[in-house]
């Protein structure tokens, strides 16, 4: 029987525009007919595994998401002295295993089309073959056992993986990440600016003013993110190696309270960490809380304190579930941090989360 590893946040940010559309603007969604800010799982997921709490956690075994691997190789073999022509086409041949390549008139024609996530120990045979193809062996017969089914990569086994062209290799994701979304209604807002010259001559009127006007978009608000991890899967992912999967759900609950997307973060500095966490073990079926927001936490509620009242609702609408489908989870870890109340640690959270691993 699976057994999962539920997580809900709660993070309050300040003007930001943490992940944009292809407009420039902060994603949005409507939920119970009110727009919301929303941050998609994408920009999420990237923001973590690529954050220090995941090199601190798990150091060096993490995947690289990439094209150039096919690039890597030929620098390798030219470094070693092998022919341009001869050097591309070693350079294809080992990174034709994760997916198909650019044409050979394109340039570079050693890129993989799309990204491949590719795990460590992918990564070392791909420059371990270029070193046997470099001692002259034909290695076109050795390609085909470059790729790995376990992994040796958290991130990889936690997030999934996708090679169109060897299905056989790709990864079932033991983590969902839903989008992130404000618990109440949000107006994104218009941030008029201007730049000026710093060379220009303020006693010169006809170049008196600025030099540049511009508009950026931007939002904030308290924000829901539910996640829900297989840990079964996790496991099997792992090649059955507890130890790994017990860090890598640390550095995911770690990373989710810590950890803030990137977008525009010179401009708006809007960095958050969660002011509420809870994680939540069992084998019951796994279930958002979202839908204690589908009412938009309003203004007045808990005397204006957004916060306090979106932390109100998600207890009670995860009571009120447990009330009519039963408990929700076996056993559960909180923490709390608002001006008014310091409740639990984000280090007994973390502990909890990945002690559920067996």
């Amino acid at each position: 029987m699976s057994a999962f590893l539920q997580l809900h946040l709660l993070t309050a940010y300040p003007v930001s525009n943490l992940n944009r559309d292809d407009t420039g603007r902060p994603k949005t969604a409507v939920f119970g007919g009110v727009q919301r800010l929303r941050i998609s799982s994408q920009s999420l997921k990237r923001a973590w595994r690529t954050s220090t709490v995941f090199s601190n956690r798990l150091g060096d075994r993490v995947g690289r998401r990439t094209q150039r691997l096919g690039q890597i190789v030929f620098d390798r073999l030219r470094e070693g002295g092998m022919a341009e022509e001869k050097a591309i086409e070693v350079a294809r041949t080992v990174a034709g295993a994760f997916g198909k390549l650019n044409e050979s008139k394109d340039s570079p024609p050693t890129f993989i089309r799309q990204l491949a996530f590719i795990a460590p120990e992918e990564y070392e045979r791909a420059l371990e073959l270029a070193d046997r193809a470099l001692a002259g062996e034909d290695i076109r017969s050795a390609v085909e056992k470059i790729l790995v089914k376990a992994d040796s990569a958290a991130d990889i086994a936690m997030f999934g993986r996708m090679l169109a062209d060897a299905p056989a290799y790709n990864r079932e994701a033991a983590v969902q990440v839903a989008h992130a979304f404000t618990t109440h209604a949000v107006t994104v807002e218009d941030d008029y600016y201007v730049a000026v010259d710093d060379l220009k001559d303020p006693d010169t009127r006809e170049d008196a003013g600025t030099s540049f006007i511009g508009v950026q978009e931007f939002g904030a608000g308290l924000f829901y993110l539910y996640a829900c991890v297989d840990l079964g899967l996790l496991v099997r992912n792992l090649g059955g190696d507890t130890g790994l999967a017990r860090d890598a759900v640390a550095a995911l609950v770690e990373s989710a309270a810590l950890v803030s997307p990137r977008g525009k973060q010179a401009s708006f500095a809007s960095r958050a960490r969660a002011s509420y966490v809870l994680a939540e073990h069992g084998t019951q079926q796994p279930r958002t809380l979202a839908a204690a927001f589908l009412k938009p936490v309003a203004p007045t509620e808990a005397g204006g304190d957004l916060l306090d009242a979106s932390i109100s609702r998600l207890q009670a609408f995860r009571e009120h579930l447990d009330r009519v489908y039963g408990p929700g989870s076996d056993a559960a870890a909180e923490m709390v941090v608002t001006p008014n109340r310091a409740e639990g640690s984000l280090g007994a959270v973390v502990s909890f989360a990945a002690e559920a691993v067996v």
